[in-house]
C-alpha cells in the first residue's frame, strides 16, 4: 500500500546522520517485523498447490518488479535501501494473488468460452489483513529500537547491546 511521504528529504538526511549502531538497531527491528508479517501472511494464505504461499517473501532495497497481480506492502524508508523492506505476494507462478485477496465478480466469459457465465470467486484475504493488524505493533517496535539506540549513543555508550 503506497503512501505519500511528507518531508522525505529531511528524513533521509536525519537517517544518514545516525550512528551505525542506531541504524543496525532500526534494521533489526524492521527485519523482525517483516519476518512476523510474512509468517502471518503465509499462515493465512489458502493452499492448493502451495505456489501462492511460497510466493510471499520479503525483499530488502528497491521495490521489486513482478506480474501485474503481485501484491506489495512495505517500504519503511523509501530511498534508503538498508532500511527499506518490501513484502510481496505473487510471482509468475502465482499470478492470481490479487484475485485470491480481493475475489472476482460474476461475469460473462469471452474468448474461448464466450457467452458462458463465470460465478466469480469469494475473497480470501491473506495479505493486507495481517498487514493492518500488525502495522501498529511493528511501528512501535521500530520506534522503541530507535529511541533506545539514540539514548545509548547520547549517553556515550556508542550503541546497543
Amino acid at each position: 500500500m503506497a503512501t505519500k511521504m511528507q518531508n522525505r528529504e529531511r528524513l533521509l538526511r536525519k537517517l544518514a546522520a545516525l550512528s551505525p549502531a542506531t541504524r543496525s538497531a532500526i534494521k533489526q527491528a524492521i527485519a523482525q517485523g517483516a519476518d512476523e508479517l510474512v509468517a502471518a501472511q503465509k499462515n493465512l494464505a489458502p493452499v492448493k498447490t502451495g505456489k501462492l504461499r511460497d510466493s510471499i517473501k520479503q525483499t530488502w532495497g528497491d521495490k521489486p518488479s513482478g506480474p501485474s497481480g503481485m501484491l506489495t506492502a512495505g517500504g519503511a524508508v523509501a530511498g534508503d535501501p538498508d532500511l527499506t523492506v518490501w513484502i510481496t505476494a505473487g510471482d509468475k507462478d502465482a499470478f492470481y494473488a490479487r484475485w485470491v485477496e480481493f475475489g472476482t465478480a460474476p461475469h460473462t466469459n469471452g474468448g474461448k468460452f464466450a457467452g458462458s457465465e463465470n460465478p466469480g470467486a469469494t475473497r480470501h484475504p491473506f495479505f493486507y489483513s495481517p498487514y493492518r493488524a500488525l502495522k501498529r505493533r511493528i511501528k512501535s517496535r521500530i520506534t522503541r529500537a530507535t529511541t533506545k539506540a539514540a539514548k545509548a549513543v547520547a549517553a556515550g555508550g556508542g550503541g546497543t547491546t
